[in-house]
């Protein structure tokens, strides 16, 4: 059974959150039409997205280059006038468009696993304003009337519009 309090206002949504996290109630999950950093640092998650990113640009630059190196080099070296076929500012530009295309679909990849999307996924919203204009904050609770009770008056206590069970 979650507990779910609609806000109106972030700074509402912010002050409930800060009372939360002092009362040590484990916050599931926030919704907001736009992003709100106060929110990603209290709830304090951290992800390993950008490790993937960096890790997805060095795989990208070390395979182009390698691949660079082989072509021109090892495999079919041409002589242009005597110039070295090694000639490494040559492969700058194309390096760095071919790591900026990797890194962008790995991490869309890396994306969609992380967050379990798919295509056809149906869409599960706790409460579908949260993509208009109003904040909701997802509470899980256990069941006990008396917790539920407490937590639904924090809420209220600090503007929620709406409290409900679901």
């Amino acid at each position: 059974m979650n507990i779910i309090g609609v806000f109106n206002e972030e700074t509402q949504l912010v002050d409930a959150l800060h009372e939360l996290k002092e009362q040590k109630v484990s916050i599931d999950e926030v919704y907001t039409p736009y992003p709100v950093h106060h929110v990603f640092e209290l709830l304090e998650r951290k992800t390993s997205f950008t490790w993937w990113a960096f890790a997805y640009g060095f795989m990208a630059v070390v395979l182009v280059l390698s691949f660079l190196y082989y072509t021109s080099v090892i495999d079919w070296p041409l002589n242009f006038g005597g110039k070295p076929s090694s000639a490494f500012p040559s492969f700058i530009v194309i390096t760095i468009i071919l790591t900026i295309f990797s890194i962008t679909i790995l991490s869309l990849f890396t994306f969609s696993v992380m967050a379990v999307l798919y295509p056809g996924k149906k869409a599960v919203m706790p409460d579908e304003r949260a993509t208009d204009d109003k904040f909701v904050v997802v509470l899980r609770g256990q069941g006990q009337e008396a917790e539920t009770a407490r937590l639904g008056d924090i809420l209220r206590t600090h503007g929620a519009a709406e409290v409900y069970e679901k």
